[in-house]
């Protein structure tokens, strides 16, 4: 008696295929390791990236790399992303007044959206309002800021609260980027 087996289907479905994120960065000295870490690895899952900046001319790393955004913080709408990313670096910091940038951070938490900074942007969360009550964590140069603005400095290089998750700077970009992947995975 001859056993014909037929090879099993599989298909592997890529966990965030259905998830889009709008990673933020500035138009000069953004952070490349914290943006290309968490986008790849994001990207690695199925997810869309979509970037933003204050322009929509080529974005410029600390480290030299170069992003073309695909809209500007003016056309960008937190309730169409499942996830609002700020990119540290120390250009973000003309984000931290930016009435576009702040609003933003504040409609993304309103929605229920993943809200998200690493380095020197949690600081944009900070004086949006939305870290108030929160433990958060910053480089270094945010910490007073954090503390003003009523959050809870931890001081770890990741802090997780509900749907804020902030990162302390490029050396933490891996682990943010699997915090961020994680709270996706979660919705």
């Amino acid at each position: 008696m001859e056993v014909i087996t037929a090879p099993s289907l599989t298909y592997e479905t890529k966990k965030l295929s259905s998830k889009k994120i709008l990673m933020i960065i500035a138009p000069k000295d953004f952070q490349d390791q914290e943006f290309s870490k968490p986008k790849q690895m994001l990207e690695a899952e199925g997810a869309k990236i979509v970037v933003a900046s204050s322009t929509l001319k080529t974005a410029t790393g600390i480290h030299g790399m170069k992003v073309k955004p695909d809209l500007t913080l003016k056309e960008a709408k937190a309730t169409d992303y499942d996830a609002v990313i700020f990119v540290g670096g120390s250009g973000a910091t003309i984000y931290a007044d930016d009435p576009q940038a702040l609003s933003l951070a504040i409609e993304a938490q309103k929605h229920g959206k993943i809200v998200g900074a690493i380095c020197v942007a949690p600081v944009i969360l900070a004086k949006a309002g939305v870290l108030e009550g929160k433990k958060a964590t910053v480089s270094v140069f945010g910490k007073n800021d954090l503390m003003k603005a009523k959050a809870t400095y931890t001081g770890k290089n990741v802090e997780v609260d509900g749907k804020i998750v902030t990162g302390k700077g490029p050396a933490a970009a891996e682990e943010f980027g699997k915090a961020i992947l994680e709270a996706l995975q979660k919705e």
